[in-house]
Order: structure tokens, then sequence, then C-alpha cells
């Protein structure tokens, strides 16, 4: 038997027909090609999924973890383009049941909205680094700690000890202060004002003494103290020092306000407070005064 022959039997084997699914007729040829792409599509996804948990593993920088579950949903993905391929191969008519399911799908889609945001938003964090576990930040008013940054939420705690789930897609799209991105430095301000009449290089050298006497304060950055401006009651000054530990900012504010307190009290400065003085026109001075010998 010729090569022809074989090759003519092979094709006449798979062209034998097997089923029919509407208008089309199932062959051993369909069969045995939707076969080997399903097994192509589960291959594919595998690989792609532990490509990306190897090309993060590279970076060292961030947790396979939390790298998974976006492998996961690649690993999904690609599973559910392959298979509608497949299928479609197969006979069965899936742009049939997507245009049936039209109005349905759309409302999915909106729905699916903010959770492929979310999703994306999550994704962008952990590969940019940005926003990581432990970090210190400022979100809509609230000073908070993450714990965790998951695929929807990222999970933090305030001061009051209370978890919030907060959408990653509000952490990419808000303006948010994160004050240990770059270094754990943080600056601690305590505005004063005192009074007209002090020595202001002695008020100077007391806030310096202050500021220099706080023991949690950090010895990477000197304090510093600078006049602000001549109020309508007093002169401000504002001392500034840096802590390591932002979140421990309360403690800390209330320690700097208390030393500056005692330290001008103790160098006879006196901290100034709004004032009023109110001068009377003569007329009305010697109104008055008839008034007074009147009564």
């Amino acid at each position: 038997m010729s090569f022809q022959d074989v090759m003519r039997e092979v094709g006449e084997f798979l062209a034998t027909p097997l089923y029919t699914i509407g208008d089309t007729q199932g062959t051993v040829g369909t069969t045995l090609t939707v076969a080997l792409m399903v097994l192509v599509t589960w291959w594919l996804a595998r690989l792609v999924s532990k490509a990306i948990l190897r090309a993060f593993k590279r970076r060292g920088s961030v947790d396979q973890e939390a790298v998974r579950p976006y492998a996961r949903s690649a690993q999904v993905l690609i599973l559910i383009v392959g298979l509608s391929v497949a299928f479609n191969t197969f006979g069965f008519k899936l742009t049939a049941v997507f245009a049936a399911g039209g109005l349905f799908a759309v409302a999915i889609g909106f729905a699916m909205k903010s959770i492929v945001e979310n999703f994306v938003s999550g994704l962008i964090m952990r590969i940019e680094r940005s926003i990581k576990r432990g970090d210190i930040l400022e979100v809509e008013g609230q000073v908070v700690m993450v714990k965790d940054v998951g695929i929807r939420f990222t999970l933090a705690h305030n001061r009051d000890n209370e978890d919030l789930l907060i959408p990653n897609s509000i952490l990419m799209q808000s303006m948010v202060t994160n004050r240990t991105l770059s270094d754990e430095l943080f600056r601690l301000r305590a505005p004063v004002g005192v009074v007209y009449s002090s020595d202001m290089r002695l008020v100077k050298e007391t806030l310096m003494t202050a500021a220099n006497g706080l023991t949690w304060r950090s010895d990477k950055m000197d304090p510093v103290v600078i006049m602000r401006a001549f109020g309508s009651s007093s002169v401000d000054f504002e001392v500034s020092v840096w802590l390591e530990d932002p979140w421990r900012i309360g403690p800390h504010i209330s320690e700097l306000n208390e030393a500056i307190w005692w330290n001008l009290k103790e160098a006879g400065i006196v901290i100034a407070f709004p004032q009023l003085d109110v001068h009377f026109d003569e007329p009305v001075v010697e109104s008055l005064q008839g008034l007074r010998r009147a009564g």
C-alpha cells in the first residue's frame, strides 16, 4: 500500500460522521481537534500561571502568596477563552447564547465594572509597591495602617483599632499620603505663640531645649525652630521634630506640647492668648463720668 493510499484512508477515517448538532456535523477529525484544543488550552493556562509566579519571584520584593490569586485569574481567563473556541468548533454556537443573554450580559458588565477596577488597581499596587503591608496612609482624612493588600480591597485599621476595607480603586484614583513610602521619618510640628514683650532669642533657645529633650525623636534629623509670623496678639513660632514611628503621632504631639509648655513656664515666657483693647472717644468718656457722678 502506497503512502497516498494510507493518507487517503486516514482522511476518510477523520471525515467519518459521529454526531450532528444543529447545522454542524461532527466528525472524528473534529472530535480530535476539540480534544487537542482542550489539552493545549489547559497546558497554556498552567504555563502562563507559572510564568507570572516566576516573573514576580525574580523581582524578590513581592509576596508570592499575594501574586498567586492574579496568576489563577489569568489561568481561568485563558481556560474560558480556549474552551469557548473548542465548544464553538464542537458545534455549540456560543454566539447565539451570548446574543440571547445580551441584556443580562450588559447588566453583569456594569456590576463587574467596579470589581475589575479594584482588581486592576490591586495588581498595579502589587507591581509598583507603592502601597504595601505595614505602610501608614492618610486616606480621606483618616490615618490607617495597611494590614494586607487584597485582590479587591485593602485591609487596614485606624487608631481606634477598627478594621477598614478600602477599595483598591480609591487608593489609586484619590489623593493618598503614604507616610512610610520612601523612609520611616515623619515630621511633627507644634505651633506656639508668645507675647510681643518676650525676649525672642530666649524663646528660640527655650523651644530648642524642649525639642532636644524628647527621648523618642529621631537622631537622624535635628529639631527646627522657626518664627513663622507676627500675629495680631502674638509672635508665632513653630517647633518641628522628626520621629520614626508615624503611628504614634497622637501621644508624641501631646508630649511635645507639654515639653514646650513647661520649658516656657520655667523660663518665665508667657504664651500669648487673644486679647482685645477697647478705646472710647473723649465724648463717650465724659458721658460715662457724668453718669457715674449722677449715680
